[in-house]
């Protein structure tokens, strides 16, 4: 049974597949990197707080389709700072990518970016500080 009060939001099905069982996990398969920031401010305006940078990573919305964010469930207000940082996000990616869209990238760069985004986070999870459970 999880307990924690923290979610891994995720469009990435390598990550999806290292931590399903063990932390809960919003999982949007075929969705974009869009989608994934939307559907993290929607948990920051029921009370959630980011952990992880919305941008973090030197892969720009325009280079990867993937993306994952942590956040942690804060009872109370919503937090003011995460919810600007995470609009802020959105708009930029909304920038990047109406300047120019990702590319229809072949299977083995795509598996490379599923790879780089799964590192960024589990450099996090498994850093003592992020006690998820």
């Amino acid at each position: 049974m999880l307990t924690s009060s923290k979610v891994i939001i995720t469009n990435n099905s390598k990550v999806y597949e290292k931590y399903k069982g063990k932390y809960e996990i919003v999982f949007l398969e075929d969705r974009s990197y869009i989608d994934v920031l939307e559907k993290t401010r929607d948990y920051l305006h029921l009370g959630y707080k980011l952990l992880t940078h919305p941008m973090a990573g030197s892969l720009k919305p325009n280079q990867t389709p993937y993306k994952t964010v942590v956040a942690e469930k804060k009872f109370g207000k919503a937090d003011y700072e995460s919810i600007m940082l995470i609009e802020n996000s959105l708009q930029a990616a909304e920038k990047f990518l109406r300047f120019k869209q990702t590319p229809k990238w072949n299977d083995k760069i795509l598996n490379d970016f599923k790879t780089v985004d799964l590192s960024f986070i589990e450099n996090v999870v498994k850093n003592p500080v992020f006690k998820i459970m």
